[in-house]
């Protein structure tokens, strides 16, 4: 894991499965800046495509805590802790279709440890009322 200029990032290799059980390898490039603390920007590359999904910071560290029987998330994305709680489930549903990922749960743990060491969960707002401010100041100044 690396952190740079406090920003968190950490890649994960993770597999692609595929209706027939069968899997591909992916890696996921997890980002977390503390200027947009509620999001995390997830980039999955694999050998011949790249999908970037932004992705709920509190979603992630819920699915850290779900399982298949009640998955983190209702809508285009669902976390949960595999049947082995080592790994981590990653479903995502968009135009193109479903996906279903599968990798380490620990370096999603670690991620969220140091993201909450950053911006701990409850403490979002006053960061966000800083950058909007910041926002209202640049627009009035244009």
């Amino acid at each position: 894991m690396a952190e740079h200029a406090r920003d968190v990032c950490e890649v994960v290799p993770m597999h692609l499965v595929l209706p027939d059980a069968s899997v591909l390898p992916v890696s996921a490039e997890l980002h977390f800046a503390p200027a947009d603390p509620y999001t995390v920007r997830i980039v999955f590359r694999g050998t011949s495509s790249t999908s970037t999904w932004l992705i709920g910071r509190e979603l992630i560290a819920h699915g850290l805590l779900a399982d298949a029987a009640a998955p983190a998330g209702t809508g285009d994305v669902r976390i949960w802790r595999d049947e082995d709680p080592a790994y981590l489930l990653v479903g995502l549903s968009g135009v193109e279709g479903d996906a279903l990922l599968a990798g380490p749960a620990e370096p999603f743990v670690r991620f969220v440890a140091a993201t909450v060491a950053l911006v701990p969960f409850g403490s979002e707002g006053p960061v966000m009322e800083d950058e909007i401010s910041r926002l209202i100041v640049t627009l009035l100044d244009a």
